[in-house]
């Protein structure tokens, strides 16, 4: 699997429907009409998520890499 920045993920997110809802600190919180998760994506500069953090994002985001 493919390492992803927090900045790549959220662009990932957006192409796909959801919605940036707020920014806590350096924490952006999208949620997606229709669904009941809401996903939270660390953005640190251009430093890659840790895989399974990657990986638990891209489950609730129904991402299939």
């Amino acid at each position: 699997m493919k390492a992803y920045s927090g900045k790549e993920v959220c662009f990932l997110l957006k192409q796909n429907d959801w919605q940036l809802k707020r920014i806590n600190g350096s924490h952006h919180i999208y949620a997606k009409p229709g669904e009941r998760a809401i996903i939270t994506v660390p953005v640190h500069g251009n430093r890659t998520l840790k895989p399974g953090l990657q990986r638990a994002i891209f489950k609730l985001a129904h991402f299939s890499e």
